[in-house]
Parts: structure tokens; sequence; C-alpha cells
């Protein structure tokens, strides 16, 4: 059976290198020792290693040092290598007179001195293995964020069907439309570019704005025909037009209004969309006045905040705010 690093969890790991560290131990004190007493002195020296390690690592560092009582942390230090020492020279020496010498020697606090610096020695690569724990876990959420990635793109993919097909025959149909009915040709129009935009576009990284923008105006003026009285919309708009965005991103809010937002029968739905660019951040708000039993917003909503996730990590903000009067949903992206 073949194990990779990958595939292992963090536990697994530390497992790993302690049964190392532990041979490790035990092959090199054997010549001298010979197996029973070899086995003794690496139990010991293990279970020493992992005192001061996991205590500095697992409590002192993280309860003491970075919540700003370095004073503290430093007597701490002290205190737990002097504890750890002296158990360790105790228990050698008490074993070691107990089961392996004919000779009795006293125990002496002069013992304790030198395994201090063995000790120390360990504090300080008690960090090297803090640092490595560290680094592993972030390979491993490294590799999980681009692996969810991969399965987004290849869903996409799967969802082109066809493209360049319906494309000539949308093609055909809006030359039909053309003459005889200008406005149905203009909604055929639109369609189009919604669906090569979803196309060509929406697997890039990065599209300008502007092809974003444009998208969102072409869905909202399919989806007006669909209502009895058009919504009235007021879409403000301050940024770069050469600013780049990743495509698909300012969909979920407009169609989450349209499908959750709007009462057909009403005169008077209202929809307020602000896209701005400041101070190194691109702001979207996307305002609809209250339905009555809105309630539900679907997966779009949870799906653009795993995006946004994917995307930039903990660099965004992303909120949700229904009132009696309205519903808003705002993100914050940064832009460098």
């Amino acid at each position: 059976m073949n194990i990779t690093i990958e595939k292992l969890t963090t536990t697994q790991l530390q497992w790993l290198i302690w049964l190392a560290v532990t041979l490790i131990i035990f092959i090199s004190l054997l010549p001298m020792d010979g197996a029973a007493q070899s086995a003794m002195y690496t139990l010991i020296n293990t279970i020493f290693y992992a005192v001061v390690i996991y205590g500095n690592i697992s409590l002192l560092y993280p309860k003491l040092y970075q919540r700003g009582y370095q004073f503290f942390y430093g007597v701490s230090v002290f205190v737990l290598l002097a504890v750890a020492g002296l158990g360790r020279a105790y228990l050698s020496w008490y074993l070691y007179y107990e089961y392996f010498s004919p000779q009795y020697k006293p125990f002496q606090i002069g013992m304790v001195l030198n395994l201090l610096v063995g000790g120390t020695l360990t504090f300080i690569l008690s960090f090297i293995f803090r640092i490595a724990l560290a680094y592993f876990e972030l390979k491993k959420e490294n590799d999980a964020i681009l692996l969810e990635k991969s399965k987004a793109e290849l869903n996409l993919l799967k969802s082109q069907v066809q493209p360049h097909f319906l494309f000539n025959t949308l093609n055909n149909i809006y030359y039909q439309a053309y003459v005889e009915a200008p406005e149905t040709a203009i909604l055929i129009e639109r369609l189009a570019e919604i669906m090569r935009y979803i196309v060509d576009d929406s697997v890039k990284d990065k599209v300008a704005i502007e092809k974003e923008v444009h998208f969102l105006e072409n869905y909202i003026g399919l989806e007006q025909i669909r209502l009895l009285h058009k919504a009235e919309l007021d879409f403000i708009r301050q940024y770069d037009p050469n600013l780049q965005i990743p495509p698909m991103l300012l969909i979920t809010f407009v169609e989450n209004i349209f499908k959750h937002g709007i009462d057909k029968s009403s005169t008077c739905n209202k929809i307020q969309l602000k896209l701005v660019q400041e101070n190194g951040f691109l702001h979207f708000t996307a305002v609809n006045s209250a339905v009555k039993k809105q309630g539900g917003t679907g997966s779009g909503l949870a799906n653009l905040g795993q995006r946004l996730t994917l995307l930039y990590a903990k660099s965004y903000e992303m909120t949700i705010k229904q009132t009696e009067d309205s519903f808003t949903a705002y993100f914050k992206i940064p832009l460098n």
C-alpha cells in the first residue's frame, strides 16, 4: 500500500515523525547499551522531547507569547525545561541503577545540568517542528482549493453543449425576425450575447469589467420582458473601464433579485445597483424593494460566498441584509 505525504493528515504525519525519531534513537543506542537498556532510554528521551516540543508549541507559545506575555513566557519556558530535564535525569538514573547497574551511585543535580543543554536544543527545534506542521497544513488547504477550482471549471465545461450550433441558430432566427419584429430581434441578440459571454469569457480568469456589466444589462433586459410592469432600475457605476475582474461575479445578486425579490403583479418594483471602485476595492451593492415572504434565496448566494473564498480567501467582505422595506446584498473585493 503506497501512502504519499500529501495523503496524510497532520496527526498521521506527526505519528510518522515520532516513529522515525524513536527508531533513530533506539538504533543509535543499541550497539552500546543492549536492547532492554536502549528501549528504556529511547522511551524516556522520546517522552522528554514530546513534552518540551508540545509544551511549547501547543501551550506556552500560543497562550503566553502570542498574547503579549513575553516575560511570563520566558519564565514558563525555563520552568518547563527545568522540570522536564529533572524528570528525565531522575527517571534515567533510577531505572538504570535499579535494573541495569550492579553498583549504586547517588543522584546528583549535575546530571540535570548536562541534560538541560539537550532540552534547550529541543526547545529550539520545537519552532522548526511547528513551522513544518503549519506548512504541511497550508499545503493541504491549497491543494483542496485547487481541486475545488478544477471541479468548478470542469462542471462549467460540461454545461457548454454544442455552443456553435446554438449561436448559428440564434443568428439565423435573428435575421428572420429583424424584418418583421425588430424588438424580438433585439431580444434574440441579447440572448446570443449572453450565451457567447458564458461560453467564451466565463472560463477566463479575468475579463474587462465593461464586458461583465454589458452581460448584466443583457440579462436584466431579458428578465424585464417577463414582468407585466417593468422594474424601476437605478444603476450607479464608478470604475475604471479598463479594470479586470473575474467573470460571472456580479450576476448572482441580480439573478437573486429576479428569482426571489420581484413581485410580478406589482407596479412599483425597484432595483438599485451600485458598482464603485474605491481605495483599491470594488464595491457591489444590489438592493430591491422587499417582497412579502421573499424567504429563500436559493443556493446562489452560498455558492457566490464559496467562490469569493476560493478567489480572495479572507480578503473580501460579503453581507446580506433584509428589512421590512428592502433586501440588500453587498460584497467588497480587493483589486490587487
